[in-house]
């Protein structure tokens, strides 16, 4: 593929996109609500494709490809799971929005902080999501790395790639915030969801067809169409990798805060359902990618190169190779500027807004914008350490972010929950998986994950028995969300 084709494309996108960040300006984003939320005005198509693009980033094509590649057909089912815990968006999602419109929360560490009555507890989330989203946001970086060197034979290094996906997300989240991020999300998700749809077409029909193409598979690499396969999705290793994303929409910042930004219920659910029949079609994608990878080029050293080699093969077009990789790289900053967006708002409302307790809105919003650069430049610098199998690594970030589930869930649904029981299972747990994933423990075999969010759990329920619970907040917390889920006739 021509490298100067390469460039002209890339040059193509960021034009395209600034310009559609800046019609997304509306008005002056000069509060938290307004930059980080958008005014909670967000309307149901553009939350489902800015939703399903920040979630479906570099991951998939990319990794989850690379992931099919290394071990089969198993990858598919690690992706079903994820789809089984949007369920948890359904039942949540709708409780988010009421509490989050109510009570006027920006994160969903704030929100925690408000019901625990304990601003404290707010920071302690908002410190952990820190240390866990960073490595998520190098991911992405590195998938864009990882895409341009491969597609280009080196012409285009590791490094140039990741310094463009960076400075791309600092500018989109600077134009108007959240606003400029939902807008340019929803031009990537059109955009990579049909290029990548009509490579998949073309793929299987150069092999032949569905039929000749599984022949093929069945003939060659048949431990890729069963499970465990070669081995790499035994039950103990599968388990460790799906406990985390089946929670992911609960756990990851960025995508919850997103439960906040809807304009009404109805767009909550439009929201919702656009993502599901997007994930669906993007998750046979990436998988019908990994398996044709495996078909067409068994002997890839790094897994994650399966995208890129099958982009610069015979089988797909080069205008169309081209417009596919600026689309999976669209992708993977959309999710880098939500994760910058959030991670900001965090450290803004929870950490500074904690330090310095008579801070005004407009001051946490310019500490947000300064921070924003500042997570970046981390970011880009952990994704310097070109780490192979980034779908790993991305459990591995979201595994960290698991010892907040118990918190959140007992925010909703147990009155009996402390301040003292969130940060002592958010505190000991996260540092546990922490230790384990820097020096590779897997205790019984059994992954960070597992470990976290059972800890998690056992110290966030017995710390609450033995400490005295905000009984006045949460009476009225859990009162007004009866009320109101009753009203919209919500379970």
């Amino acid at each position: 593929m021509s490298t100067n084709m390469v460039w002209w494309t890339i040059a193509i996108y960021i034009i395209i996109s600034l310009f559609v960040a800046y019609l997304s300006r509306s008005g002056k984003q000069t509060n938290m609500v307004s930059y980080f939320l958008g005014d909670r005005k967000l309307g149901g198509f553009v939350s489902a494709l800015s939703y399903s693009a920040t979630t479906y980033s570099a991951f998939m094509l990319v990794g989850l490809a690379g992931l099919t590649y290394k071990g089969g057909v198993g990858a598919f089912g690690f992706e079903i799971i994820y789809f089984m815990g949007v369920s948890l968006v359904a039942f949540f999602g709708p409780r988010f929005w009421l509490v989050g419109k109510k009570y006027g929360y920006v994160t969903p560490s704030e929100m925690l902080g408000d019901r625990y009555n304990n601003k404290k507890v707010a920071m302690v989330v908002s410190i952990f999501s820190c240390l866990f989203l960073i490595p998520y946001s190098a991911v992405q970086l590195a998938g864009v790395g990882y895409l341009l060197q491969g597609m280009t034979n080196n012409a285009i290094p590791f490094t140039t790639g990741v310094i463009i996906a960076t400075v791309l997300a600092i500018v989109f989240s600077y134009i108007a915030g959240i606003r400029s991020v939902a807008w340019t999300d929803s031009l990537q998700a059109l955009f990579m969801i049909v290029s990548a749809t009509l490579v998949v077409i073309l793929i299987i029909n150069g092999l032949g067809g569905f039929g000749s193409f599984f022949e093929t598979l069945e003939t060659n690499q048949p431990h890729s169409l069963t499970v465990p396969g070669n081995g790499f999705f035994s039950f103990v290793n599968f388990l460790g990798l799906t406990i985390p994303w089946f929670f992911f929409s609960l756990s990851n910042p960025q995508v919850s805060q997103r439960l906040f930004m809807p304009a009404s219920m109805k767009s909550l659910r439009t929201m919702l359902m656009g993502f599901l029949i997007f994930g669906f079609v993007y998750t046979l994608v990436s998988v019908i990618w990994g398996f044709s990878a495996a078909a067409m080029f068994p002997d890839l050293a790094n897994p994650d190169l399966a995208t890129p080699k099958i982009l610069s093969s015979d089988l797909v077009p080069p205008i169309l190779a081209v417009i596919v990789m600026v689309g999976i790289m669209a992708a993977a900053i959309s999710t880098i500027d939500s994760i910058l967006l959030t991670l900001s708002s965090l450290f803004a409302r929870d950490v500074y807004g904690y330090i310095k307790k008579d801070s005004s809105d407009k001051s946490q919003l310019l500490v947000g914008k300064i921070v924003i650069p500042i997570i970046a430049i981390l970011a880009y610098l952990f994704a310097q350490m070109n780490v192979n199998l980034i779908a790993v690594l991305s459990v591995a970030s979201s595994a960290g972010l698991l010892v907040a589930v118990p918190a959140i869930i007992g925010a909703f649904f147990w009155k009996r929950g402390t301040a003292a029981g969130v940060m002592t299972s958010v505190i000991v747990s996260g540092v546990i998986v922490i230790i384990f994933e820097f020096a590779k423990l897997k205790p019984f075999g059994l992954a960070s994950g597992i470990w976290g969010i059972v800890i998690s759990s056992i110290l966030f329920i017995t710390v609450s028995l033995i400490t005295k619970a905000p009984e006045k907040k949460a009476d009225e917390f859990l009162s007004y969300l009866k009320t109101e889920l009753k009203r919209s006739k919500i379970v």
